[in-house]
């Protein structure tokens, strides 16, 4: 079977999920660098979902670089199954979690004006969602890359 731009083992299926890593782990970094973001349950759930996406990418990423020294082939069914439900698993949670901590940081900081009264740093929980939005982007192009191998296995 031919290489799949973003498919796994390949170079630029690396790419992707490095770029899950770096733009979840700035999420994570921009949310606890806010003081008092553990009081909002949404904010919290980001935290969970962005954690769970960095071990996600982290594992597939030392796959692909695996299957890339070794020259391994990753794609068979088996694999592609597994790789697809747990892309499509982190891609709902993801963007679940970045809608609501969007919607959150809405309510407080447009419609409530609740961060001036109340000196909260909105613009960091700004920062993170908008990170977290960027995860999601790369982990569609994933999933959805993902469901098309396998389509065609």
């Amino acid at each position: 079977m031919k290489n799949s731009i973003g498919g796994p083992g390949s170079v630029s299926g690396l790419m992707l999920r490095l770029g899950q890593c770096l733009f979840a782990s700035a999420s994570i970094g921009a949310m606890v660098s806010a003081s008092g973001f553990s009081s909002y349950t949404a904010y919290c759930y980001l935290i969970a979902s962005m954690g769970l996406q960095v071990l996600w990418s982290l594992g597939l990423a030392c796959l692909d670089i695996y299957a890339l020294k070794f020259k391994r082939d990753l794609q068979n069914p088996v694999v592609l199954s597994l790789f697809a439900v747990g892309d499509w698993v982190t891609a709902f949670l993801s963007l679940a979690a970045a809608s609501s901590s969007a919607g959150v940081t809405i309510l407080y900081s447009r419609d409530l004006d609740f961060c001036s009264l109340q000196q909260i740093p909105c613009s960091r929980f700004q920062i993170s969602v908008a990170f977290s939005f960027i995860t999601w982007f790369f982990i569609a192009i994933s999933s959805l890359v993902m469901f098309w191998i396998l389509g065609s296995v």
